[in-house]
């Protein structure tokens, strides 16, 4: 059974600072669009491009015969419903990401460029060409790549440790930098239930040795 058409009412865009404009919305469904750097008058053609096309797309759809406004609705609904088992897994990636997000081992290019003294007039060159050679991993977080402390050596002026390259060159068969940040931050049987990133530095083998095992695991399982 298709599902009934619905005309939707698009009104005036607002145009402020966040905290203002919420008083000012009622308490309905909405979509906000955030605008950065922007001059007024770049603003004021965007939002009167907001009005014309919320005006044109109200006189449009109120022309349509209902068969087609209802054709139009069956494209943008889902052909079924989220499975429970989707969900469970979306939301143990949400938990897992928060995790490896708040454990406070994740720092940005530019915070390893004040610690191993880099240049700054582009911090994020050396980092990047470290990932680039499979010398570190980064996990990707709002278009920034954050890098895992545990993986620098403080010893040798905050380098990667070496012995993580062929780590990073084993797991990346497998899994991509997210999934090689769960794998570190997780407890490990084969290392005595620790995680692989508390023996990185002083027991890299050990942890090439599990890394070598997860991936042959995965391959055969």
């Amino acid at each position: 059974m298709a599902q009934a058409a619905e005309l939707i009412e698009i009104g005036r865009p607002l145009i402020g600072n966040l905290k203002e404009l919420s008083a000012q919305v009622p308490a309905e469904n909405g979509v906000l669009i955030t605008v950065k750097r922007a001059s007024p008058q770049a603003l004021a053609a965007l939002v009167r491009s907001l009005e014309l096309f919320g005006q044109l797309y109200s006189d449009a759809m109120a022309k349509l015969p209902q068969e087609t406004m209802e054709q139009i609705v069956n494209l943008l609904v889902p052909k079924e419903p989220v499975s429970s088992t989707a969900l469970k897994q979306a939301q143990m990636v949400v938990r897992a990401k928060n995790a490896v997000l708040q454990s406070g081992d994740w720092v940005k290019a530019s915070d390893i460029a004040d610690l191993a003294k880099f240049s700054s007039a582009n911090p994020s060159s050396q980092p990047s060409k470290w990932k680039r050679e499979k010398r570190i991993f980064a996990i990707r977080h709002d278009s920034i790549d954050y890098f895992p402390m545990y993986a620098l050596d403080a010893a040798t002026g905050y380098r990667p440790i070496a012995a993580l390259k062929d780590i990073i060159n084993v797991l990346e068969q497998r899994k991509d930098g997210w999934g090689i940040a769960y794998w570190f931050a997780s407890v490990n049987s084969r290392l005595g239930g620790k995680r692989p990133q508390d023996l990185l530095a002083n027991a890299p083998e050990r942890v090439l040795a599990a890394a070598q095992h997860e991936v042959a695991g995965l391959t055969h399982g």
